[in-house]
């Protein structure tokens, strides 16, 4: 993503694929691309697909049409979460000899297009460090004349789990939340600023470690209806067992387990509210579960609530 700016000054090439976690920064990378294609005629010359439209034959007919006016049209396969190898190999077959007037770019959120990174152009959209997400949002309130304060900032970037997409939805909150004041504080921040449900697994996990009993059951309530949570708990206490035993640096660990860095290292801190045999027993209580709910011995709305409380009495 970095780099994308000076590659497209360079060449613009017939496909590109975008994979990692941070939405602002596909979207980003998407208005690059079609400013570089220089399309004017958007009702032509820019095609959408995703999973209520997407099939094979339509999206390879898609790409044989020409533009009108414009020298480039543009598709733009995004969110599709069923397609077969065999799909995926007939696109590969378009892209070893694609018309030339023709540019796609792959939303890979699912990674279900990896087969195809030996024909395309790559383009890395998972989260940036915090200190150019503090610099990108710094930017953009300059823009509407507001200024943050360094804790309301950091305060931000900590709520929405670094994730550029949300916090610039939340700045754009807090941007009105007082129109008198020039400056967004850690207050405001506080009282505005929607929580991530990562940040707040991370603060049940803190609360369970330390066995704050009050504090573990109400946030366990506020996410207790979010879709997907017992993954997202589940996988944070598999990642703070393995962090705990394992010997390897913070590096290493974060390849492993497709994280950052930082990541690791909050993870580390975290396990210390633990003891290595606590730890151990809430790994076979996550194993316990995931069999339970698989061979139908507990519904997974029940399974969260289950999960924490046994935590809590370990």
């Amino acid at each position: 993503m970095k780099t994308l700016k000076t590659r497209l000054a360079k060449k613009l090439t017939n496909a590109y694929l975008l994979e990692g976690d941070d939405l602002y920064l596909f979207d980003k990378a998407v208005q690059m691309i079609k400013k570089a294609c220089n399309i004017t005629m958007e009702d032509f010359n820019l095609v959408k697909f995703d999973d209520d439209n997407f099939s094979t034959e339509k999206f390879l007919d898609s790409t044989q049409v020409l533009p009108l006016i414009d020298d480039k049209r543009l598709i733009i396969v995004k969110n599709i979460t069923k397609i077969s190898n065999s799909d995926i190999k007939e696109i590969a077959n378009y892209l070893e000899n694609p018309v030339s007037s023709t540019v796609i770019v792959f939303y890979d959120f699912e990674n279900k297009f990896g087969l195809l990174k030996d024909y395309v152009e790559f383009v890395d959209c998972k989260r940036f460090p915090s200190e150019m997400v503090q610099a990108i949002l710094v930017s953009e309130l300059k823009k509407v004349g507001k200024k943050i304060s360094q804790e309301a900032l950091l305060t931000l970037i900590e709520f929405t789990n670094g994730y550029l997409t949300k916090a610039v939805n939340e700045l754009e909150k807090l941007v009105y939340y007082d129109t008198e004041s020039e400056l967004i504080t850690k207050q405001m921040v506080d009282d505005c600023a929607i929580k991530d449900n990562e940040f707040v697994v991370f603060e049940l996990t803190e609360a369970l470690g330390k066995k704050d009993i009050d504090k573990a059951i109400n946030l366990s309530q506020l996410l207790a209806k979010e879709q997907g949570i017992l993954a997202l708990v589940t996988n944070h206490f598999r990642r703070m067992f393995f962090i705990s035993i394992s010997d390897e640096n913070d590096l290493s660990l974060a390849k492993e387990l497709s994280i950052k860095e930082f990541a690791v290292k909050k993870l580390r801190e975290q396990s210390k509210n633990f003891s290595k045999m606590q730890l151990k027993k809430i790994f076979a209580l996550l194993e316990e579960n995931d069999y339970k709910i698989k061979s139908g011995q507990m519904l997974s709305e029940n399974a969260f609530n289950y999960l924490i409380f046994k935590i809590l009495y370990i």
